[in-house]
């Protein structure tokens, strides 16, 4: 039985961290002019990855060490010398202590998201199989980084105007990333989903699942996702975890294919610096 403890809580934030910065890595490696870069703080990990970028934030603060002002300080300072913005997600099983500190220093918060988690074995029955015999899962190959990106940006393409070259960028570099494990659902031959999968230590982060609009109501989402947390529990994963904005859709499917609520994370930005 996994309880939804500091401990639970530290696996989870150290995985997504991870995930993170091997991806600020991969956009160093393939575009050095961005200056990507990452630091560790007090157990933290603060992320650069561009000024505009959801992945410029740090992870697990709190949760690992101590933090007072001079860590804080630490990580203004590293986002401040690259003109970026301050953003902190943070566990409510992180020091309590922030809820005072953060606000304090001038910072707010900003959004929710749900962490969710459930055990992995290779004997788990982990979803039923697809309805649609056409219906074809697997992990993408080396050299098909660029068709992952394409069908994964094609599926955000609804999303809003100009998400779509975002995430074929975005794409292309987390399957790049050390760790990753891409998998494409195909229909009748044809590329309809796309999800993400990193794997740290004995966890698996699910992550970066879309459907082209021509491949919904098909069940290609949840062919992926019982395809990765298959692929994940044979190479020795025993936890399974994504994250979800509170109450949404792909809440409710995660909890229909037995992950359960670790916690609900707070997002904080900073307004204003303190001198």
């Amino acid at each position: 039985m996994l309880f939804a403890d500091q401990n639970l809580a530290r696996r989870l934030e150290r995985t997504e961290a991870q995930a993170n910065a091997n991806f600020v890595e991969a956009r160093c490696r393939l575009s050095p002019e961005s200056n990507a870069t990452w630091i560790p703080v007090a157990g933290a990990y603060a992320l650069f990855d561009g000024v505009e970028s959801p992945l410029t934030q740090t992870f697990g603060l709190g949760l690992f060490e101590p933090v007072g002002a001079a860590e804080l300080t630490q990580i203004e300072t590293f986002f401040a010398e690259r003109h970026a913005p301050v953003y902190h997600e943070v566990s409510p099983l992180a020091d309590a202590a922030l809820l005072a500190l953060l606000p304090a220093r001038g910072y707010r918060p900003l959004e929710y998201t749900t962490v969710l988690y459930r055990p992995l074995s290779p004997n788990d029955s982990l979803a039923a199989p697809p309805h649609n015999p056409e219906l074809r899962t697997r992990r993408i190959g080396a050299d098909e980084v660029s068709d992952w990106a394409r069908t994964a940006a094609a599926g955000w393409s609804t999303e809003g105007a100009g998400l779509d070259d975002f995430m074929r960028a975005y794409g292309t570099i987390s399957a790049s990333s050390t760790g990753a494990a891409p998998f494409l659902a195909e229909l009748h031959g044809q590329a309809v989903a796309a999800g993400g999968l990193f794997m740290h230590d004995d966890v698996a982060l699910l992550m970066g699942a879309s459907t082209v609009p021509a491949g919904r109501r098909q069940g290609a989402q949840s062919a992926l996702l019982a395809a990765r947390l298959r692929y994940a529990a044979r190479q020795g994963c025993t936890l399974a975890m994504m994250g979800a904005l509170p109450g949404s859709q792909s809440q409710r499917n995660a909890e229909k294919n037995g992950f359960r609520i670790a916690y609900t994370r707070i997002k904080w930005q900073l307004e204003s610096r303190t001198t």
